[in-house]
């Protein structure tokens, strides 16, 4: 969006209408010692000047390298449709829709978000987005914790690290135990997690497939918590649910996920937008906002924003969350998409993805030094082990135009050889077979 400043002449103006001298005296009421008097900030340039500025700053950005890098941000292809619609100025300016009169079509937009989000998931309600992915497992945590009335949380071992930090962060100043569950090698250790089970539980989180790709078999863990009254939470992974059974279907009770992968960039690491959905029964535990159809007074479909009285905006002391940053845009974006690729083309997309990411891990499994960890089915990330240092066999892979993967041993003991690849529908044979060549060579 170009940028239009003021003239001096309008400023006046402005200062005018409100009865002040200089613009400086907007900040009178910020003690002056907290003031800055001058900003370290060189002349102005020219427009045309500025703008070989940038050109010259964004030529330093890599962006020749293939891609393997996965771990909760993949690099999916975004259909141009996706650009072109998201980027219109009713949608890209509008801001949350608390006015319905005046917010129609961004409202209509997120009441069919909400919808797409439970067919996918096969859940029955949905709210309007959250945050990010590790935000909304954390608000799934305290649903939990709300709904049982008990305040222990178990956690899998195979969740996102990140994701773990930010639900220990969420739960540490409200008395509620989380206890994560170590990990099998790169699996979940199931048999301990049956063994933990019991009535102080309020739910467990798990994911699926989970941080390593690995995939595996929750329904004898859902099965024992529902036998105890606590609550299955699951941290999906979009795309993966083209092939794999439907949350809602397992009997899962609440369903997380991030949403990046569904018609957004990896943009730098953000932003994102995270998804809740849940059973009918939890509606009003569910944080964040909630779009509803309805009928006006001459009978015409209208939406509105719905429940309210879970948010901050209403009762603080009494929200369901203090937060609720739903992600307007971006969960557009993710509905354009889903809209766009459709019932067929999710499960083409999936098919995709877990075809290619076979295709590379059979290839890999057969060169010398190379092991795959997982011993369950992988969906499209896997965990290489390789006779080096995963430092400088990404370094070195790197130099020779490929990001290789996560490097694990940066964030797990004993895994300091093994590295996390993901592959996505946009890589092609050639590339694979250029990955395997030029990490032979470097191991």
């Amino acid at each position: 969006m170009p940028y239009t400043p003021h003239t001096q002449n309008e400023i006046k103006q402005m200062l005018d209408v409100i009865g002040l001298e200089e613009e400086s005296q907007l900040f009178d009421q910020v003690p002056s010692n907290l003031r800055v008097s001058t900003l370290n900030i060189e002349d102005g340039v020219d427009e045309f000047t500025a703008f070989e500025k940038f050109k010259e700053l964004s030529s330093k950005n890599v962006t020749d390298k293939v891609m393997f890098l996965g771990g909760g941000y993949y690099d999916h292809i975004v259909p141009s449709a996706v650009d072109a619609l998201s980027g219109r100025s009713e949608f890209y300016t509008a801001y949350t829709p608390y006015q319905a009169e005046a917010s129609q079509g961004t409202l209509q937009v997120l009441y069919e978000y909400q919808s797409l989000v439970c067919k996918l998931t096969g859940m029955d309600v949905s709210n309007a987005s959250m945050y990010d992915g590790a935000t909304a497992l954390a608000e799934s945590a305290l649903m939990a914790v709300r709904i049982s009335k008990r305040n222990k949380i178990l956690v899998d071992g195979g969740v996102n690290p990140t994701y773990i930090k930010v639900v220990q962060t969420y739960l540490k100043f409200r008395e509620i135990e989380v206890e994560v569950i170590d990990l099998n090698g790169v699996e979940s250790n199931l048999e301990s997690v049956l063994e933990k089970i019991d009535g102080s539980i309020a739910g467990y989180l798990f994911q699926s497939p989970n941080f390593f790709g690995s995939v595996s078999d929750f329904a004898s863990i859902i099965e024992k918590l529902h036998e105890n009254k606590a609550l299955a939470v699951m941290s999906a992974y979009p795309i993966s649910l083209g092939i794999l059974k439907e949350p809602g279907s397992m009997g899962v009770d609440i369903v997380s996920a991030d949403g990046q992968c569904l018609g957004n960039y990896l943009a730098f690491g953000g932003p994102s937008f995270g998804m809740i959905a849940t059973k009918d029964a939890y509606i009003r535990d569910l944080p964040g906002r909630i779009i509803g159809r309805t009928l006006d007074k001459d009978g015409k479909e209208m939406f509105v924003l719905t429940m309210q009285a879970r948010e901050q905006h209403i009762r603080r002391h009494r929200a369901t969350s203090n937060i609720c940053s739903n992600q307007n845009l971006l969960a557009l974006r993710s509905t354009i998409f889903m809209s766009l690729v459709g019932r067929e083309g999710l499960v083409e997309l999936a098919t995709s993805n877990h075809s290619k990411a076979e295709y590379l891990k059979e290839k890999l499994s057969s060169m010398e030094g190379v092991e795959i960890l997982n011993e369950s089915p992988t969906f499209n990330e896997f965990v290489i082990k390789t006779p080096g240092t995963a430092t400088d066999v990404i370094e070195q892979m790197s130099a020779n135009g490929f990001y290789a993967g996560i490097n694990l041993g940066n964030i797990y003991e004993g895994l300091e050889n093994a590295i996390l690849v993901s592959v996505t529908e946009k890589r092609t044979k050639k590339q694979m077979d250029e990955f395997v060549k030029v990490l032979g060579e470097v191991i």
